[in-house]
């Protein structure tokens, strides 16, 4: 197996090269590609030592057999002829390709299926606070259709890649010797602070990132359901959280969800409220599950329930669900050996 990571030196492109050591992928051949600020760069990766190249427009993707690639949209379109052109799976973790029609956008918990019809030989990876909810909402979805999505995101700095998490560190130290705090990659400070924006805002109020919990949600559960979500930036460093109400044609009882749940791939439970037992940030950080807790009926509506839900943004939200689309695409004899 030829594998290539684009965007070796990100936060993500880190992740990818820890997952793939912590599930041993099997990998016969490395590649990494970077930008020209990162190119020849040098990482260690299971006992060897490999530099990063740039990317650029020739043939270095010959023989690859699945690229991994987070490196932003604007880069995923340009090069996605490039990388593809020999026949590479390209795993694409940007927004580039997610609504098109013809590229499948997949959670392997949720429709990994999906991955095995891709003209274009791009399959997207969903956004990161998409991904966490889906994987909890297809228990659910099994014991009754899900009608409507309410969701309060609460994401970290890690969202924002790399040098937003070193940023969020730079502002506590700030403020706390007395300093004005730098503030480059958010809209304001976030030491200290929320912020109600996450990426640009769309003509009807919502932000882009809110718009793709709406439209992602229904293509990866080819679902009718309406998904509102508040997308909010917080001061934690790694792991986004979400609070999630959804309306069901019939009511769910928690015990019902909880049993779902708890017996789903990719979802762990921690659902003892009375000994103060529910999943945060701090605790979720590294690890590959997404964590449900304070799993209760919703009272403002007789056929809902809501539910808390913790994952780490960088990992499951991005590198391991990328890594589990591989994985899949392995197990079926679906990948084309090049």
């Amino acid at each position: 197996m030829k594998v290539a990571i684009v965007g070796a030196s990100g936060a993500v492109g880190q992740e990818f090269l820890r997952v793939l050591d912590e599930r041993q992928f099997p990998i016969d051949e490395l590649l990494l590609f970077g930008s020209e600020r990162s190119a020849g760069r040098k990482y260690a990766f299971r006992g060897k030592e490999y530099t990063v190249q740039l990317l650029q427009h020739d043939d270095a993707f010959r023989g690859v057999d699945i690229a991994f690639v987070s490196a932003g949209g604007g880069t995923s379109k340009e090069f996605a002829e490039t990388i593809t052109k020999h026949g590479a799976v390209m795993i694409d973790n940007s927004s580039a390709f997610r609504m098109d029609a013809d590229v499948p956008l997949v959670v392997p918990e949720c429709n990994a299926e999906d991955a095995l019809v891709r003209p274009r030989g791009i399959i997207a990876n969903p956004n990161c606070t998409t991904i966490m909810m889906v994987v909890c909402l297809q228990p659910l979805e099994r014991l009754s259709h899900i009608r409507r999505i309410h969701v309060a995101s609460y994401q970290a700095a890690s969202g924002a890649g790399a040098a937003a998490m070193a940023e969020l560190e730079q502002q506590y130290r700030a403020v706390l010797d007395g300093k004005k705090p730098p503030v480059e990659k958010f809209a304001y400070q976030l030491a200290y602070n929320v912020i109600p924006q996450i990426d640009v805002f769309t003509d009807n109020g919502y932000t882009k990132e809110e718009m793709k919990m709406f439209n992602e949600t229904r293509k990866i559960m080819h679902t009718d359901a309406a998904c509102s979500a508040m997308c909010v930036r917080v001061p934690s460093l790694r792991s986004h959280s979400e609070a999630v109400w959804i309306e069901t044609e019939r009511p769910i009882t928690p015990d019902e969800a909880r049993a779902a749940m708890s017996a789903a791939p990719g979802i762990t439970v921690i659902d003892d409220p009375a000994s103060k037992k529910y999943p945060m940030p701090l605790f979720t950080a590294g690890h590959d599950d997404v964590y449900v807790g304070r799993i209760r009926a919703d009272l403002a509506n007789e056929n809902g329930l809501t539910f808390w839900l913790c994952g780490d943004q960088i990992k499951k939200g991005a590198a391991l669900n990328a890594v589990q689309i591989a994985e899949y695409l392995i197990k079926v004899g679906n990948v084309p050996m090049n």
